[in-house]
Order: C-alpha cells, then sequence, then structure tokens
C-alpha cells in the first residue's frame, strides 16, 4: 500500500484540457458519473457519492482508487487519487494524493468541460505517457459519451480474438 502525499496545484502547470459541447451541463455531469462508460479498462465500485470510492485497473501498466471528494450536480466532480500503481516507472505511486478534477460550466450552447489533473506536471515521471491517456479517455472518449452516447474503445488494449480463430479452442 502507498502512503498518501498531497501535491499542490503545479501553477498551471498541471495535465488539463477543456472542450465544448451541446449537451446541457447536467449530461455532462451523468456522463462523468458513469466511469466505466468512458475510462475503459476494470472498474470496481462507485462514483455517484461523496466519500465512495472506485478502482481502476488497466493491467499491467496501471491501478488506482479514487475516492470522491466533490460531487456539485451540473457543476462539478472531483476524486482524490488515494492509491496507486503505475507500471515502468520508478516512482510507481506517482499519482497517490492527485486530484482529478471535472469542472462543468453552461454556455449558451450547451457546457464547457475543464479537465484537470492536479499534480500531473511535467517533472512527473508519467507526464507524456499518462496526459495522452488521459486526453483520448477524457477528449476522446468521454465527449463521445456526452455526445453519442457512446464511449470510444481503449485503443491500448488488443480487441479479443474471436473463438473460432483461437488456437487455444479445441476444433480450431
Amino acid at each position: 500500500m502507498s502512503t498518501s502525499t498531497t501535491r499542490r496545484p503545479g501553477a498551471g502547470r498541471d495535465h488539463a484540457s477543456t472542450f465544448s459541447v451541446e449537451q446541457s451541463p447536467q449530461e455532462v455531469f451523468d456522463a462523468i458519473l458513469d466511469v466505466g462508460a468512458w475510462w475503459t479498462g476494470e472498474i470496481d465500485g462507485r462514483a455517484d457519492r461523496v466519500g465512495a470510492e472506485f478502482t481502476y485497473r488497466h493491467p499491467p501498466q496501471h491501478h488506482s482508487v479514487q475516492q470522491v471528494v466533490e460531487l456539485e450536480p451540473g457543476r462539478r466532480v472531483a476524486w482524490r487519487v488515494t492509491d496507486s500503481h503505475l507500471a515502468g516507472i520508478s516512482e510507481p505511486a506517482e499519482w497517490t494524493g492527485s486530484l482529478i478534477v471535472f469542472d462543468i460550466a453552461p454556455t449558451g450552447e450547451g457546457a464547457e468541460l475543464r479537465f484537470t489533473h492536479v499534480g500531473l506536471v511535467p517533472d512527473v515521471e508519467c507526464f507524456e505517457a499518462c496526459s495522452t491517456a488521459w486526453l483520448h479517455y477524457v477528449d476522446g472518449s468521454l465527449r463521445s459519451l456526452i455526445t453519442t452516447g457512446e464511449g470510444l474503445p481503449d485503443p491500448w488494449s488488443s480487441p479479443p480474438v474471436p473463438a473460432a480463430l483461437d488456437p487455444r479452442k479445441e476444433g480450431s
């Protein structure tokens, strides 16, 4: 188990992205809470009430536990990472103590979503890889879930081999 450290905002250096959609702030909020529909991997637990925790696993690269610390319907969702293990880096618990924030603001045409991973800054070893992943999951998959009702599949997972083509199955 990792020890928890609190990371402070990196003076505007934290990974952040923003996009606008035609959907309402409440629709954006509801999509964020449907974590398993956009953050593909193994999700266990709940994200729909303050104090709830959920675990995200993307074997073998990523394991993290998020605790819901803020929920303001149609306005804000925030998770504190209470434990993490990222494979292949010198400090596997880099995410522990960081804060993942979704700020939602109404616009004339719908809503704007500002995503910030507080503590994911350029001098963190996983910054490049983690920022790239967040761009897919938030700006790609979550945005797709909000606008079309369907999240995007994980580009880092191999598609399952159809049973008829799997050489481990009898009769192949």
